[in-house]
């Protein structure tokens, strides 16, 4: 079981910037495309950025592209989610999850086996 673990959220004011990380405990997980989604009180859970397993394909949902920056680490087992120039809108719990390699689209929370338990961004404004 490749399980994800998030941290780096809390509470910012609106312009400020922060670096989300998504660590798992085995080197497997950079077997795997790994994906970003946040979830507002009220709201359905929602795509944010995908990274695959080489990094050479990345995806944003349109809200995001320009101030937010996936990347990943593969020595330290790690998915990273550069937040910058952040919004009140923003406010959500941020999820990583590993992708089934057989379910798809990117996009869709259904194609992701793994989560891991959130961590809270607040952008005041």
């Amino acid at each position: 079981q490749v399980q994800p673990v998030e941290s780096g959220g809390g509470l910012v004011q609106a312009g400020d910037s922060l670096r989300l990380s998504c660590t798992a405990s085995t080197n497997l997980f950079a077997l795997y495309a790994v994906g970003w989604f946040r979830q507002a009180p009220g709201k359905e859970r929602e795509f944010v950025a995908y990274i695959n397993w080489d990094s050479e394909d990345r995806y944003y949902a349109d809200s995001v592209k320009g101030r937010f920056t996936i990347s990943r680490d593969k020595s330290e087992n790690s998915v990273y989610l550069q937040m910058d120039n952040l919004k009140p809108e923003d406010t959500a719990v941020y999820y990583c999850a590993r992708k089934n390699p057989s379910k798809n689209p990117y996009d869709s929370a259904d194609a992701y086996a793994t989560w891991g338990q959130g961590t809270q961004v607040t952008v005041s404004s």
